[in-house]
Parts: structure tokens; sequence; C-alpha cells
């Protein structure tokens, strides 16, 4: 069995979740919040066997996809007063970071 922990933008969770939920996988869902932009995240826990591994990376890497957007940098609360805010710059956002890790007991209560 694998923990499946993904991290993904809030603009893909529902649409990463309703297609994990149609092909019958269950998970857990944690609001998180990226570092450098400070933008929402959801984080998702999904258990799997071993077999149906492929299946859910596979829905993961369909539903959520990377795009461009543009920001602020650095964010104003870590910069000195007075500092000069530069032009807004482009920047990728959303896709997915996804950790599979071995699970050696499962139980459920």
């Amino acid at each position: 069995m694998k923990l499946v922990v993904t991290i993904i933008h809030e603009r893909d969770r529902s649409k990463v979740g309703e297609a994990l939920l149609q092909a019958g996988h269950k998970f857990t869902k944690i609001a998180t919040t990226g570092g450098f932009l400070r933008d929402g995240n959801a984080t998702l826990l999904v258990g799997v066997e071993d077999d149906l591994l492929d299946e859910v990376l596979s829905i993961i890497q369909e539903s959520c996809k990377s795009r461009e957007q543009f920001v602020s940098l650095p964010p104003p609360d870590v910069m000195p007063a007075g500092t000069f805010i530069p032009n807004p710059v482009k920047v990728c956002v959303g896709g997915a970071v996804t950790f599979v890790v071995n699970v050696e007991r499962f139980e459920r209560v």
C-alpha cells in the first residue's frame, strides 16, 4: 500500500477531488498555504493499493495544470519600509507536487 501526498493549487482542488471520487478513491484534504507566493493550496492524502498507484497519479496529472500568473515580488511584508515595489513578473503556478510513501501498516477503526 502507498500513501500519496499531493500539494495542488486551491483552484485545482475541486477538479482533482471530483476526478478521484469518480474513480472510487477516497482522500483527506488539508488546507495549506504556499511559502513562496503565500497562495492557497490544498494537500490531499490518498491511501492506495500498489496496483492502483499509476491510476491515481494519472488522475492528478490530468486534473491540475500549471499556468502563468503575474505577481509583484517580493511580498510587501518582507520588504523594508520605503522599498520600491518592482513591476509584476510572470511566474508559473498550479500543477502538483506529489510524494509517494510506502505504508507499512494501515488500520481503519
